[in-house]
């Protein structure tokens, strides 16, 4: 039978079959993605071939499966910790777009990880959306920042939405866009995520948490992923909180490639395979200094350039 995985809790996948039956399956013994060495081999939004298992019908319990083979993917992101798992894993595949969730206060999404996230979804094909949520929280002193953001990714070329999960405002038009696409939402623990997808979609009644006063950062509240059907067609895909996003199998050579800014003033560097870090006649250093390249976007370009030179992750497998 064929199938798409709509839930994973980490030892195993629901997945919802061609003619809308729902098993749960676990990944054969010795089930590996070929050139893919990851955690997870298996990812929500993920299409598969399963075989029906046999169980007591005195025993009540779920359908079961053993899945036996996955479909080529489209696209998908994959990210490694920074500190806790160090090794690889695929958040989704198969996405029509991603809106990733960000806040500027309460909390404060840091610029970098922004750029991590960009850049990994950019090396697979991914469209991204940021989400700017709790805008009705940003403080008066807080709102030129805000501002300043929001221009930064514009010009780079990435849409920007503000929106309040809370008040709804900015939410009706999300609503709109999510139809008949399969949409991840991703984002730093107490971003809001399952707040907006409960402003969005309130039958779906996901629970919620309040944000840590001590350390001023979200208590993770989906423990594992899962794809929601939203109508036309259409999947949102909510997944666990991330504290820090490791890229994952890019070459140095090749980072530049995932910063959109960089890559377009790159064509004019004096050297072909110039790094931008310290050559002579470099047009990505000299847009630096003019400002046409920002200089928080250089810096993130930077560290991931260490990513790979310092060795900072032991292997996946």
């Amino acid at each position: 039978m064929h199938g798409l995985v709509v839930r994973n809790t980490g030892y195993s996948y629901t997945v919802k079959s061609d003619a809308g039956e729902v098993f749960e399956c676990k990944v054969k013994g010795n089930f590996r993605i070929r050139g893919i060495r990851t955690t997870n081999p298996v990812a929500i939004g993920d299409k598969v071939t399963f075989i029906p298992q046999e169980v007591d019908a005195d025993i009540e319990q779920a359908r079961q499966g053993l899945i036996v083979e996955l479909d080529d993917r489209k696209n998908y992101i994959i990210r490694k910790s920074t500190n806790l798992s160090k090794q690889s894993h695929i958040i989704a595949a198969n996405v029509d777009m991603c809106f990733l969730i960000v806040t500027i206060q309460q909390p404060e999404t840091p610029l970098q990880f922004i750029d991590r996230f960009l850049a990994s979804a950019e090396a697979y094909s991914v469209p991204v959306t940021l989400i700017f949520n709790k805008i009705d929280v940003v403080a008066d002193e807080w709102k030129d920042y805000l501002d300043g953001v929001i221009n930064l990714y514009e010009t780079v070329g990435y849409p920007c939405r503000r929106i309040s999960a809370l008040t709804g405002e900015g939410v009706e038009e999300l609503r709109a866009e999510l139809q008949g696409k399969i949409t991840l939402l991703s984002g730093n623990s107490g971003v809001g995520k399952s707040t907006l997808i409960n402003t969005l979609f309130p039958h779906l009644n996901l629970r919620t948490s309040e944000i840590s006063d001590a350390y001023n950062t979200g208590k993770h509240t989906t423990t594992f992923s899962e794809m929601y059907e939203v109508g036309d067609g259409g999947y949102i895909i909510d997944t666990p909180g991330i504290k820090g996003f490791g890229t994952f199998d890019m070459k140095r050579e090749e980072v530049s490639h995932y910063f959109k800014e960089i890559f377009r003033f790159s064509a004019d560097c004096r050297f072909n395979n110039c790094t931008h870090t310290h050559e002579p006649h470099c047009a990505v250093r000299e847009a630096v200094e003019r400002h046409d390249i920002a200089e928080s976007r250089y810096n993130s370009y930077l560290s991931m350039l260490e990513d790979e030179k310092e060795d900072k992750y032991r292997p996946a497998y």
